[in-house]
């Protein structure tokens, strides 16, 4: 039953990233870019992961999601607008005999290794064993890429200001 659900999730994401690609609207991209993140929660769900299913919704599939549904809507992009690309399937058929050799020796070796099963402990994935991992061993990773998210939050406030003013 895990195994049938498993390859349901992965030809979703699979297809709609695939739509993502070839759809000719930039809303509707979008809208198969929800449908693929949410498939990827699933995943997540079913590894055990409570934490990476929760964020992957709450942030990908709902803050970042949002903020590139407002862009396309503020922007009114439009089919017209976009530049032309007539050989795009010439392109894809290109990036797949180029990924092919790849792909195969990839399942080549994972068909041909032994690896035996990691063992989780209970507590894997919990919400509170992250955090706690988060701000004890990791605190000053943690606070810089937090200082460098308001860092650039400021530089965009600055670079969207319709008239340049003083720093001082």
């Amino acid at each position: 039953m895990m195994t049938l659900l498993f390859v349901t999730l992965a030809l979703l994401a699979l297809g709609s990233a695939l739509a993502v690609i070839l759809s000719h609207q930039v809303l509707y991209a979008a809208l198969w870019l929800i449908v693929m993140l949410l498939a990827l929660a699933g995943v997540y769900a079913l590894l055990g992961s409570s934490f990476l299913f929760i964020i992957q919704i709450i942030i990908y599939a709902g803050a970042i999601i949002s903020l590139l549904l407002f862009i396309i809507m503020f922007l009114n992009i439009q089919p017209s607008n976009l530049p032309q690309e007539r050989q795009k399937f010439r392109t894809l058929g290109f990036a797949a005999l180029l990924v092919a050799p790849f792909a195969w020796l990839l399942g080549e070796l994972v068909t041909t290794l032994d690896v035996a099963p990691v063992a989780v402990g209970e507590d894997f994935g919990a919400i509170g064993e992250v955090g706690l991992t988060l701000f004890y061993e990791y605190l000053l990773p943690f606070e810089l890429i937090s200082l460098l998210l308001l860092v650039s939050l400021i530089g965009a406030i600055r670079l969207a200001q319709k008239e340049p003013h003083d720093l001082l």
